[in-house]
This record gives structure tokens, sequence and C-alpha cells, in this order.
């Protein structure tokens, strides 16, 4: 994992808000590279170790509902390059074309199979490839959609100077944000006005005390989340 040379980003990441988060990992350049080496070591293993249960997986997805076993949708990582994010598959086939890219509590499309996956966060399990092909990390930025893109601001661009996470602090404290948006009269315009902003605030707090012991911290939290124990975000930004 090697940061790009400042004069070799993008233009619309050299700027004056993104230049403490790239010089902060410019510093840590030497962590980042014992954080692929990491991340390569650890997908290899799990996928190894988990083959029984992601067979399994695969097999009740079939037997529940029609539609291929994994998920595939475009998402944006470092530099904000598109990729194909691997999921579980979790809701009816078609989904993406029968309601909108956020996801809320009671969304008719998720299957009953998918429910269970996403509660444990076992529709996760495929990003292992992602990681492995050096699209994501173990620890860093949710990916979101590619149309939500055009939405960051500067500073926001500074979450993608490192490669998409599966998980990160901002996902843990947000962990129940299919509940916090089934309220919105419009879910979409809520995401992007009110929940993205904060969401990004957690990420970019991240990314400047980014250290190996925090990507540690970091996974630890998330592991207690799943099975319930941790701290959520508690004020919503919602009405």
């Amino acid at each position: 994992m090697i940061l790009c040379r400042w004069s070799q980003l993008p233009k619309s990441f050299q700027n004056e808000a993104v230049r403490p988060y790239y010089e902060h990992l410019y510093r840590m350049k030497h962590s980042l590279m014992v954080k692929r080496a990491f991340d390569v070591m650890m997908a290899l293993i799990l996928l190894v170790v988990l083959m029984p249960l992601l067979f399994i997986i695969a097999l009740l997805i079939k037997l529940d509902s029609k539609g291929s076993v994994l998920f595939k949708q475009v998402r944006i990582t470092t530099y904000g390059r598109p990729f194909k994010i691997i999921k579980f598959r979790t809701m009816v086939a078609g989904a993406d074309q029968k309601g909108p890219q956020v996801t809320v509590a009671q969304d008719y499309r998720i299957t009953r199979v998918g429910s269970f996956l996403r509660k444990n966060r076992l529709d996760e399990l495929p990003q292992l490839l992602n990681v492995l092909r050096g699209e994501m990390s173990f620890v860093g930025t949710r990916p979101e959609a590619y149309q939500y893109f055009s939405y960051y601001t500067d500073e926001m661009r500074a979450t993608l100077l490192l490669p998409a996470g599966i998980t990160s602090k901002a996902s843990v404290l947000f962990r129940d944000e299919a509940s916090m948006l089934s309220h919105a009269e419009c879910i979409e315009t809520t995401y992007i006005t009110e929940v993205l902003p904060i969401k990004m605030q957690y990420n970019l707090e991240s990314l400047r005390g980014f250290s190996l012991l925090s990507d540690l911290q970091i996974m630890g939290a998330t592991l207690l989340a799943v099975i319930g124990i941790g701290a959520k975000h508690t004020t919503s930004p919602l009405p």
C-alpha cells in the first residue's frame, strides 16, 4: 500500500484540505506497507478457514430465493477509482432497480436469509477477495456507491487516499443506519445531506489518527459490535 506522489494524485485531490491528511499518511508510509502485508496474509487465512462456512451460506441463499449467490455493485476506492464490491446477495434479484441504493430497516427487498446475514455482517465475507485484489483493506472508509462521490467536499476526498475498508469506526457507530433512515421522507436526500457528512467526520478523524494500533482497535470494536457489545452513534441526525 504505497501512496502516490502528491503531484501524481488526481487534480481534484491536490487541494489544501487534503494536504494535511496526505502528509500524515506519508509519514506513516512504512506502517502502510505493513498494513497491506497484514491484509493479504489475513485475507488468505480467512478464506481458507472459512471455506466451509462460505459454502453453507451460498447454499442457503440459493435455497431461499432466486438469483445469484453473489451481489456486485460499483463503488469507489483509492483516488476515486471505481471497482465492483462483492457481497453475498441479501436482497431479491434486481433489488437495485426496485428501490434506493441506501437500505432501510424492514426493507421489503431483503430476503429471510439476507436479514440474518446482514444482522451478523456475514454478507461482507466475500469482500476478502476485494482485499486480495488491493481494492479494499480490512480497515478503511466504507465504500460509497459511485453516485455519491459527486457530493464529496474537498476534505472528504482525503478518505480516498487509502483503499476502502470492510469496517471502520463510522460503520461500527452507524451499524443501525438502516433503522435511522427508515422514517425519512426522502431516504437518499436525507442520507446525502445529514448522514453522510456525520459519517465522514468520523472517517476523517480516523484518518488523522491512523496507525496500526488504531486499525487493530477498530477491528476489535467491530467484533464486539457483531455480538451486540459496544457504543453506537446515539444522537440521531434525523428529525
